[in-house]
């Protein structure tokens, strides 16, 4: 019993927190800024507390599994969520359901957490359930706005035909194969075209979750309209825990179809970057523009991912890490930007250093490791995800990848030009950045020098990967 608890530490800490939010909910009435308060401490001892007794293990006869390497993607995704709803205080301090959205955002969290570690199929799919619909009811939380229900209602509708497609490859792959256990699947796969066709469905599935091309239509409209703090949330959260999931499925349970989902991942990053860059130079509206840079940023992630080894495991998340500060930073200052003024268009943004010199250069810091400037961190977790794409040998696909590398810094490079060099006859005005948003700021801009500089970062979590 003792083992049962330690090993599900997590999951249980995040429940208590659901759990305790609700009690004191129901009890006497407290300012938002006393709520506020609470719950960051919470996420802080939460993200704290996940470093300690660490113990891997299974339970529920392999239906849960976790190990140091799954420790580490729940720290992570921790860590984001603690720095998104520090920088969610200007829109919350208002807000009139403040403790709704925490009960409903940790409730998406703990769905995610089942899902890192399921071991079968089933959990998989309950796991994604209970991080998909919560989520959908909080990208409507700008209650008084329509873009803001029209953004849930697409991705209620989205997720409702990811999900369906994801259900129907399960069932068909246990009715080719008898087992929803990984392990029983992975010796069970011969690639009969059945399975096959199964295994496309549920990679359609994830490609909805990860926004990849042509999954991706959804991602523009529901980042524009949900609230940025939600917006964050799916951009980083909610698909770095689809892609800590994406990576062993591929890797372990359908590792015989190795050579038919290579070829697959080959057309998805190539069709998603490419569309992503193209789209993003178009784009006047911060979120958009961030949407489709996502987008791009995924097409990055499935070019490691085709490395199909250690190097590509481990570079997918130590780039998800970088992305988690690397995008918050950039979130962030639009967060608080649109939070206190309302104004979300790039063309805002001209002259800012003039009146916000330090917001403008944490979001340039931001937009520079987003683009792989050196010697941000951003370069060097494009580099190894590179790296282990070039690693198969396929160097016609790293060739594309590096090239839109470029293309990418005409449209971020195109933001700073209008922060530090174009003028604005109606600037945004100087503004006093709250302690809450400020700390989640520095913490960003600590991450992405930190993790880019440090080589101990990439070192230990190639040091958790398994061969495969």
């Amino acid at each position: 019993m003792n083992d049962l608890f330690i090993i599900l530490k997590q999951e249980l800490v995040l429940t208590v927190i659901i759990f305790l939010l609700l009690t004191l909910k129901i009890g006497k009435e407290r300012s938002n800024m006393a709520w506020l308060n609470l719950v960051n401490v919470l996420l802080a001892i939460n993200f704290l507390g996940g470093f300690f007794f660490p113990q891997t293990g299974v339970l529920f006869s392999g239906m849960y599994h976790t190990s140091d390497l799954i420790i580490l993607e729940k720290n992570i995704l921790n860590l984001g969520t603690l720095i998104i709803s520090m920088q969610s205080y200007n829109w919350l301090k208002d807000h009139k359901h403040v403790v709704e959205f925490y009960i409903l955002l940790l409730s998406t969290l703990l769905g995610m957490f089942f899902m890192i570690s399921a071991g079968n199929l089933l959990m998989l799919y309950l796991g994604l359930e209970l991080s998909t619909i919560p989520l959908a009811a909080i990208a409507n939380f700008d209650l008084e706005k329509r873009k803001s229900s029209e953004a849930a209602m697409k991705l209620i509708i989205s997720s409702a035909f990811s999900s369906g497609m994801l259900l129907f490859g399960i069932s068909l792959v246990y009715g080719t194969t008898g087992a929803i256990s990984f392990e029983g699947i992975a010796a069970a796969v011969n690639g009969q075209p059945l399975q096959i066709f199964a295994f496309i469905l549920l990679l359609a599935g994830f490609g909805f979750k990860i926004s990849a091309v042509p999954f991706h239509l959804w991602t523009a409209d529901v980042y524009e309209g949900a609230p940025v703090a939600v917006t964050s949330y799916l951009s980083v959260i909610s698909k770095g825990a689809i892609l800590f999931v994406l990576v062993p499925v591929l890797y372990t349970v359908f590792k015989p179809l190795a050579g038919n989902w290579y070829n697959m991942l080959f057309l998805l990053s190539v069709v998603t970057i490419i569309i992503g860059n193209l789209f993003a130079i178009r784009q006047d509206n911060f979120k958009r523009f961030l949407a489709f840079s996502s987008i791009a940023q995924v097409g990055f992630i499935l070019v490691g991912i085709t490395g199909s080894s250690q190097a590509g495991s481990s570079s997918v998340v130590y780039f998800v890490l970088i992305y988690i500060f690397s995008n918050l930073a950039a979130f962030g200052v639009v967060s608080f930007v649109s939070a206190t003024t309302g104004r979300e268009r790039i063309s805002d943004y001209r002259g800012f250093h003039k009146t916000n010199p330090v917001l403008a250069w944490v979001l340039a810091i931001g937009l520079f490791s987003l683009a792989g400037v050196p010697p941000t961190a951003g370069f060097f977790g494009k580099f190894f995800l590179l790296l282990a794409g070039a690693g198969k040998g396929n160097y016609v696909l790293v060739t594309i990848a590096a090239l839109n590398m470029i293309i990418s810094l005409y449209y971020y490079l195109r933001i700073v030009k209008a922060i530090f060099m174009d003028a604005n006859e109606q600037p945004i005005e100087p503004l006093t950045v709250p302690a809450f948003p400020k700390l989640a700021l520095y913490i960003c801009i600590a991450g992405i020098v930190f993790t880019g500089f440090v080589t101990y970062v990439h070192e230990y979590i190639q040091s958790l990967g398994t061969a495969f």
